[in-house]
């Protein structure tokens, strides 16, 4: 079985991270599906989808750590073609990836106790984000 739905994230810009695991538990609830995979999905080169634990020393320092990495620059080729301030939030969306597959067992996700699924805003402006929940299994 296949069950398939999205939500839309609203975020104000660069550094910006959301708790998605509600919205991701309640996708996979409504589904009726008890064992199987949930994958999430952000519809976007510039924001990104990981696991930590939503805190906010780590939600500081995930961020931090991505800007001392990949800093902005006018140097990156994508700068040089556009100029649209933003080389550096493609580079780390790029880095953290775009999705995330989470096992379901019960009909919930399965985290650990200070695991949460978050999206990450790199862009440098706010963006309205689909996030695409699917879910398979039995």
């Amino acid at each position: 079985m296949v069950y398939q739905e999205e939500f839309i994230l609203e975020t104000s810009g660069h550094q910006e991270m959301h708790d998605i695991t509600s919205q991701v538990a309640s996708i996979v609830a409504k589904s009726g599906i008890r064992i199987g995979i949930a994958h999430v999905f952000q519809v976007g080169s510039t924001g990104a989808l990981g696991t930590i634990e939503f805190e906010p020393g780590l939600r500081r320092d995930l961020p931090e750590m991505l800007d001392r990495l990949i800093p902005p620059s006018r140097s990156y080729g994508h700068e040089q073609a556009w100029h649209d301030g933003n080389g550096h939030s493609h580079l780390q969306a790029t880095l953290l990836g775009p999705d995330i597959t989470i096992p379901v067992r019960e009909g919930q996700p399965v985290l650990g106790t200070w695991q949460q699924i978050f999206h990450l805003e790199c862009d440098i402006k706010p963006r309205r984000r689909a996030i695409v929940v699917t879910v398979l299994g039995e």
